[in-house]
């Protein structure tokens, strides 16, 4: 990847961390943006720089459109080119179906499925112009099989596999690949505060046995970015222990 331009969006921690360290390692220069995490957003720039590779952090709210435009832009005017996009970023406000405020779902909905849209909107067009480009959506299992308490969650892990399909239709004529992944329960802050009788009783129903690592993800994502992922495109792949089949 020596010279190609990549963009991780919500890249300063977990998942999105673990993709922005191995597209360093295989040569790319990464974009780390973040919304609220400032420090850990530089202390990655700093352990990729460290590691002899390039990296930069670009604060932005993937769900303001106008931000993103100006995101793309920066990237494409301080490099010249953006080669591959991951969009990562994401929330969660879970809460049953018939408590959930209209707020929580709304957020929810415009950071996951907005916020991809609209890196999108702006990343293919120049894509476009440079006739080539990889494009990776973080989905998730719940987006597939749903979850009791996450129908702002599902919800948008599953409008993200329609984009997804939907944008690989649009750019596939140009050189452009658009596939999503969709994790199962990796070991993350997120999964780390799960109480212990949850984390069990998830466990026993993954086939391997065991939560997956960031790493799984990132090297599954460092394949969909590079070249010999070229004749892949609109798919979903699970990364999941075999937990949804």
């Amino acid at each position: 990847m020596e010279g190609k331009v990549a963009l991780v969006t919500g890249g300063s921690r977990g998942i999105g961390k673990a993709i922005a360290l191995e597209l360093a390692k295989s040569g790319a220069t990464v974009v780390i943006n973040y919304n609220g995490s400032r420090d850990k957003a530089m202390d990655l720039k700093q352990e990729i720089g460290g590691r002899g590779g390039r990296a930069e952090i670009y604060q932005c709210n993937v769900s303001d459109f106008a931000k993103c435009e100006e995101l793309v832009h920066g990237i494409v005017k301080q490099y010249g080119s953006l080669d591959i996009l991951v969009n990562n970023a994401g929330i969660t406000k879970d809460g049953l179906l018939m408590k959930m405020s209209e707020e929580d779902f709304d957020k929810v909905v415009d950071v996951n499925l907005k916020g991809a849209f609209n890196t999108i909107r702006f990343a293919s067009r120049q894509m476009l112009k440079q006739k080539s480009g990889r494009i990776i959506n973080l989905s998730s299992v719940v987006g597939v099989a749903g979850n009791a308490g996450q129908a702002n969650y599902a919800s948008s892990k599953a409008g993200i596999i329609g984009l997804t399909k939907a944008a690989a239709k649009e750019l596939a004529s140009r050189g452009i690949t658009v596939n999503a992944i969709a994790p199962g329960f990796i070991e993350t802050d997120m999964t780390d505060a799960l109480p212990e009788k949850v984390k069990e009783a998830t466990v026993s129903q993954i086939p391997l046995g065991r939560f997956g690592r960031p790493q799984d993800v990132a090297r599954l994502a460092a394949f969909l970015a590079s070249e010999s992922s070229g004749y892949i495109t609109g798919q979903v792949i699970h990364v999941d222990g075999g937990m949804v089949m």
